[in-house]
């Protein structure tokens, strides 16, 4: 053993006095006392020996004391730092400064063999071929430093180290020890090279190129090692084979190198190895013409031409020349340059990651292409994008839907009020009836916007899919038209669901309506309904549906069918493929968005000439239907009804609180109004004033509605309340509707509506 290491292993816990040292200072001490009660001294010395052998003796005992509380508290703490290292990932030791392990995790139990008692370089000499320097090495820097990381090159790998002074000469060791190399899964050739050439690891990829596993890069190019970029002939079990070298990192101490055997003009041997490459290669002169491509390379872009097809005819995407690319590379010997690229396929959309390498074959300038299949890396990227799009574009329909809304009640409000003094023989009763009309297809159109964005406020309700089909099927056939037959085929066993009624015929009706569209020679429309039950999740596009059971609805046609490049754009918000004027492109996006608020999940399928298929997913409900007598007993003429009470109305909008005022004064309401929360809570600091209901906007400039609310609520708590709003009652956020007394009644509203509301809550 070396110096250093019989340095590093010299046995002992700590470097304090042991107990066998004291042994003379206590005897000493205790002789000391001893000595006056044997006469043997003058009586006057007899107090001084006294006095100095209780201070011995006490010296003594206080210095064993402290040993024995320093070696009780560093392993109190070894213990400590067992519990949290038991938690790594990597193998972590608890040692004494001298290398005796006092406590090691599972992992270095597993892997380096430590256990309590054993030596730490012992340990370590399956992975360093002298670890007692480097823990020497390590530990002196702790002590200075309190903590210290180095990354330690050996054979095959880098193993970084890290350790830190726990206290009482007692150190902490992290070994990042990977069992796994970072190119060993890479479908391309790598070695791993430290220094004066040393391979420290060879994955398995070049390890077939090569047919061996080199000690270093000389075993590889005999002659001389080229630079990156350069071409030197490497020893293969196949022979020599021309070949370059690309740098992929470099830390300083280990380099990453890719190996690029070329296709040398020369025997067909070498076409066969450079064809047989498990790597998509090309080689390309600076001009982008494709001199040469292995059968991967094939297989991935398709057939070429070589000396014919030029690289920028199979791949696009940049937003500039190809050419510009490639020239730039060809004249700079700089690091590899990469870029992803969209190749022009037919039959698929495919995305690849090029990597373009300059070298110099006799001396002339040529390209090395490395492919990579990066589809479905950019699909994930463009689910990514899509998703942030669609809540851009969801969050701005929510606010447009709210503002329209509010525009909305003021509009068909003052129209019912309009219609109140006009009858039926008046001449302006028509234009009225016209402007209410209108008013209910803007609200219709704010409806489907926040569909698409799914903010819409949803009455759910158990339904048997197949009465709701049969009441919708008279309109359907009048929307398919004469040249479209329409057939239904229902599962005999069909289980209820839950959902809005009313958005769910929305659903069927902008999807049967999109399949007449896609036969404008007509055809068939097919709506099939089944009971399905998943026993293990199904992933599929973008979505995974839960195990459990579902009522599916195909809506089938026979029409033209949609391109497979398009297939996974229709549900995007404007998108759409008809004429000008001939459709908005919210038409499937609002079908997403009602069959996702419903917690449902939506499919398409298509063969372009020969038709589509939209599947939905409905989870099954288990609540019971509930009875048709509810909707019996709603009130006949609810227009008709007069109540009493004080309404206190809080509206930012003038508009909307005109309309809400007279609207409530004319059913025989006492109306208070304030247009802000903060003047709501002004008038009630009057503890005279008695108030039956606020009626209160949720969102407004300053305090909203539910927080006002609940202010005024701690003094008046038996108020009822009604909240409206332009948004959904999602819109309550955190702050309810758990307010109580309370309902909700969305924008736009009726005046018959708002009434009815108000009357139903005081009464």
């Amino acid at each position: 053993m070396s110096e250093t290491a019989e340095i590093y292993s010299e046995p002992s816990f700590r470097k304090t006095p042991a107990l066998s040292r004291l042994a003379p200072l206590i005897v000493l001490g205790s002789l000391l006392i001893l000595t006056p009660f044997a006469g043997l001294l003058p009586r006057v010395w007899n107090t001084g020996f006294v006095v100095a052998g209780i201070s011995l003796l006490v010296a003594g005992l206080l210095v064993v004391m402290r040993g024995q509380f320093a070696d009780w508290s560093a392993r109190t703490s070894a213990d400590v730092m067992a519990l949290f290292a038991e938690q790594d990932l990597f193998p972590t030791v608890v040692a004494t400064g001298n290398g005796v392990i006092l406590t090691a995790n599972s992992r270095a139990r597993a892997q380096i063999h430590a256990f309590p008692g054993a030596r730490l370089e012992q340990c370590l000499k399956s992975v360093f071929a002298n670890p007692a320097p480097i823990l020497l090495r390590l530990q002196s820097a702790a002590e200075i430093h309190g903590k210290t990381r180095e990354d330690i090159v050996t054979v095959g790998t880098t193993v970084p180290i890290s350790v830190f002074s726990v206290g009482h000469n007692v150190f902490c060791w992290r070994f990042h020890l990977d069992e796994k190399g970072q190119w060993d899964s890479a479908a391309i050739p790598v070695l791993t090279v430290g220094r004066n050439g040393t391979v420290l690891r060879v994955n398995g990829v070049a390890e077939t190129v090569l047919g061996c596993r080199p000690n270093n890069l000389g075993q590889v190019f005999p002659d001389s090692v080229p630079s990156p970029g350069d071409i030197a002939l490497a020893e293969t079990a196949a022979g020599q084979v021309p070949m370059t070298i690309s740098e992929l990192s470099n830390s300083g101490t280990v380099r990453d190198l890719l190996l690029l055997p070329l296709n040398s003009a020369g025997t067909q041997s070498s076409d066969a190895r450079f064809a047989d490459l498990p790597v998509p290669v090309m080689c390309l002169t600076p001009e982008g013409e494709i001199l040469d491509a292995n059968r991967m390379a094939t297989n991935l872009i398709g057939e070429i031409e070589p000396g014919q097809t030029s690289v920028s005819n199979i791949m696009h995407g940049l937003g500039y020349p190809i050419q510009d690319w490639l020239a730039r590379v060809a004249n700079q010997d700089d690091a590899p340059s990469s870029e992803f690229l969209r190749l022009s396929r037919q039959d698929k959309e495919m995305f690849v990651q090029v990597t373009l390498n300059r070298v110099v074959n006799k001396g002339r300038v040529c390209l090395i292409a490395v492919l990579n299949d990066a589809t479905e890396l950019k699909t994930l990227e463009a689910q990514f994008v899509q998703g942030q799009k669609m809540q851009a574009v969801g969050q701005l329909a929510g606010g447009v839907a709210h503002d329209f809304n509010n525009l909305l009640t003021a509009i068909s409000g003052h129209c019912d009020l309009l219609l109140l003094r006009h009858d039926q023989n008046d001449p302006n009763y028509g234009d009225l009836v016209q402007i209410n009309q209108n008013a209910n297809r803007a609200a219709a159109l704010v409806s489907q916007l926040l569909a698409f964005s799914r903010k819409q406020t949803l009455q759910p309700e158990v339904l048997d899919l197949r009465d709701t089909i049969s009441d919708l099927i008279h309109l359907l056939n009048r929307l398919v038209g004469e040249k479209v037959r329409l057939t239904l085929s229902h599962d005999p066993v069909l289980k209820p669901v839950r959902a809005d009624k009313r958005q769910l015929e929305q659903v069927f009706m902008n999807l049967v309506v999109n399949a007449r569209d896609a036969m404008p020679e007509g055809g068939e429309v097919r709506i099939e309904t089944e009971v399905v039950s998943l026993s293990e999740p199904l992933r599929r596009d973008r979505a995974t549906v839960p195990p459990g059971e579902f009522v599916t609805v195909k809506v089938i046609d026979s029409g033209t069918g949609i391109p497979a490049d398009k297939l996974q754009k229709v549900f995007e918000p404007f998108y759409t493929t008809k004429r000008t004027g001939e459709g908005t492109g919210l038409g499937l996006s609002t079908v997403y968005g009602i069959v996702k608020q419903t917690g449902g999940f939506i499919f398409v399928d298509s063969i372009q000439g020969k038709g589509t298929e939209f599947t939905v997913y409905l989870p099954v409900s288990v609540a019971p239907r509930a009875a048709d007598e509810d909707t019996a007993a709603l009130p006949e003429s609810p227009s008709v009804r007069q109540g009493e009470g004080v309404v206190l109305l809080v509206e930012d909008e003038a508009p909307v609180r005109a309309f809400a005022t007279r609207a409530l004064r004319l059913k025989g309401y006492t109306v208070l109004e304030a247009g802000s929360a903060e003047e709501a809570l002004h008038l009630l600091e009057d503890g005279s004033l008695n108030v039956d209901a606020f009626v209160t906007d949720v969102v407004m400039p300053g305090m909203d509605g539910p927080t006002w609310v609940r202010k005024a609520m701690e003094t008046r708590p038996d108020v009822r309340v009604i909240f409206m709003s332009g948004y959904t009652e999602g819109a309550f956020g955190d702050s309810g509707p758990e307010i109580a007394n309370s309902t909700f009644l969305p924008k736009p509203f009726s005046l018959t509506q708002l009434t009815e509301t108000v009357f139903q809550q005081l009464n």
